[in-house]
């Protein structure tokens, strides 16, 4: 499992939030999952980033899938990503743990909620 950041170009705007993209954002992480590509476990989209908490296949790892979705979202959507992505890998329970909350909290740190629940742009396999 990886921990995953990935950057609009254009930083400081709130373009991942515009019209109907949060929704079709995630339908596309969906159509990966259904393509068995990856598996997002936590899925939070701010403004002009996303964090994620996924797995892959041994086969393609999210230098193979990440790629693959941020050229797919370019030309449906119209999103500009930065070139790369960070990823960390997740070594065991507490780590998921500690980047999961870090992933809820982002909304809060941000000043654009006051808690995590209350960020509508979440997708959390967990429940």
């Amino acid at each position: 499992m990886f921990f995953i950041t990935l950057n609009a170009q254009e930083r400081g705007k709130s373009l991942l939030l515009e019209q109907d993209r949060p929704a079709r954002l995630w339908e596309s992480a969906q159509c990966y999952v259904r393509q068995n590509a990856w598996w997002p476990h936590l899925f939070l989209l701010m403004p002009d980033h996303l964090h994620l908490l996924a797995s892959f296949t041994r086969s393609s790892g999210p230098r193979v899938v990440l790629p693959k979705w941020k050229r797919w979202t370019a030309r449906a959507l119209g999103i500009r990503w930065q070139r790369d992505f960070f990823e960390h890998r997740i070594r065991n329970a507490q780590e998921y743990q500690e980047k999961a909350h870090y992933i809820r909290q982002n909304p809060v740190r941000k000043g654009l909620v006051n808690k995590p629940e209350d960020w509508p742009f979440v997708w959390d396999a967990q429940g």
